[in-house]
């Protein structure tokens, strides 16, 4: 993926989202969208428990928030590209490894693989490769590079299922492991080893004056060394906000196919979880708007809760026939599905130095993703226990979504900024 040579090259950054939203496009298809399909593959060939085998899906999620905590560290040590390289071959072994598996043990082994493979092309590496080329466009590039994360379910769910279709497990995972490997292997030689400063450009594309502004007074907030961080108020309610979003988030879609597909028919609930996907692309693309125009991103993800939690009660009011009801709920349910991960990054830019952006990323990711692991357990649990009257687990099912939803808003709008630096970081 190497851009075109002209005697006024454009600004490299454009290039460097593009890597970025391939990059997500990958690693959400393989790592995100990607277990479900293990699992029911595994479970089939070897009729193990459908216990044993959900574990091994949380122990990948677990594990990969462990690596994402300390990838700003491994990025310090080796680079972006090395790192991102070496996940993807990773992640590629342990796919592999997912259609070969005989024993349980292995099935731990290479859960162990994936999972710490995919997260270096997940949400903190989409982020530290924009961030290096923009500061006052970032919203914008960081939407467009997310948007690979929503692409990647669109096209990794059927391709995984017609791979398999055609190929078998072990060949669609070789297929597949071997596209991910060259093209991220492609794109960390061509693209992640530059830097502006390497080709003599600056944030945003802007002359060096213009773009040296807004970096000098992000990094006049004072850093936070050490466990500092873990007592800042800032840093505390961002990361509760992501963590118990997401986990409300992934826990409605882990089951909501299960929930409607009786009543619905599961080939049109299928297009209704796809226009979710959809959803997300656009509610994304607002969001950036959003936060471009009115700078407050707290309040921007706070609001994308509340109208998913809006989604969460059409979907109960729907009473789980109501067709137009259920496609209401999960449009607006969809529309935040993406900023989950988006806006949090875009909160930390403004909220924490230039310094400690880069870790908070990684850590808030990095809970996130360990809560929402057990996000889909929870909710079935939630749902076995609900009295037997008709429509009380999914009463109960969608009324603890709303109020986590409600709790994750609440956990943004919990902080704000000190009045002094309000209008310095909002610039950005």
């Amino acid at each position: 993926m190497s851009p075109p040579t002209c005697q006024q090259p454009t600004f490299f950054g454009v290039w460097a989202v593009r890597a970025a939203f391939l990059l997500a496009v990958l690693g959400w298809g393989v790592g995100f969208y990607g277990p479900p399909i293990y699992l029911a593959e595994v479970a089939q060939r070897t009729n193990w428990p459908l216990s044993l085998v959900s574990s091994a899906v949380t122990v990948h999620f677990l594990v990969g928030a462990l690596v994402i905590a300390s990838l700003p560290r491994l990025y310090a040590r080796i680079g972006l590209p090395a790192a991102t390289a070496g996940g993807a071959v990773l992640t590629s072994v342990g796919v592999v490894g997912w259609a070969m598996v005989q024993e349980p043990w292995q099935l731990f082994a290479v859960a162990l693989l994936t999972g710490a493979g995919w997260v270096t092309m997940g949400a903190v590496a989409v982020n530290t490769i924009v961030a290096a080329w923009y500061h006052k466009n970032r919203p914008t590039a960081l939407s467009k590079a997310y948007n690979g994360a929503s692409i990647g379910g669109v096209i990794f769910s059927p391709l995984w299922v017609a791979l398999i279709g055609q190929l078998g497990f072990l060949g669609a995972a070789s297929v597949v492991g071997m596209i991910v490997v060259v093209t991220v292997l492609l794109l960390a030689g061509h693209v992640f080893t530059k830097t502006p400063k390497s080709i003599g450009q600056s944030l945003d594309g802007e002359k060096p004056d213009a773009a040296e502004a807004p970096q000098l007074r992000t990094n006049a907030r004072a850093a936070l060394p050490g466990y500092s961080l873990w007592r800042n108020r800032a840093f505390i309610t961002l990361s509760a906000g992501m963590a118990i979003g997401l986990f409300a988030q992934i826990g409605l879609l882990a089951h909501l196919f299960n929930i409607f597909s009786p009543a619905v028919g599961a080939q049109r609930m299928g297009w209704l979880l796809g226009l979710g996907t959809a959803c997300a692309i656009a509610g994304r693309s607002i969001a950036a708007q959003a936060v471009q125009r009115f700078g407050n991103r707290r309040a921007v993800a706070a609001a994308g809760y509340f109208v998913q939690a809006i989604g969460s009660a059409t979907l109960l009011l729907s009473g789980g026939h109501d067709i137009w009801l259920i496609t209401l709920g999960i449009v607006l349910f969809g529309s935040g599905i993406g900023n989950a991960t988006s806006i949090p990054p875009l909160v930390a830019q403004t909220d924490f130095s230039s310094e400690d952006v880069s870790r908070v990323v990684a850590l808030i990711v990095a809970i996130g993703q360990g809560t929402y692991a057990f996000a889909p357990a929870f909710f079935g649990l939630l749902q076995s226990h609900a009295s037997g009257e008709p429509g009380a687990a999914q009463g109960l099912f969608f009324a603890t979504a709303i109020g986590v939803q409600l709790l994750a808003a609440t956990a943004y709008l919990a902080y704000r900024q000190p009045r002094k630096g309000v209008h310095a970081t909002d610039a950005g």
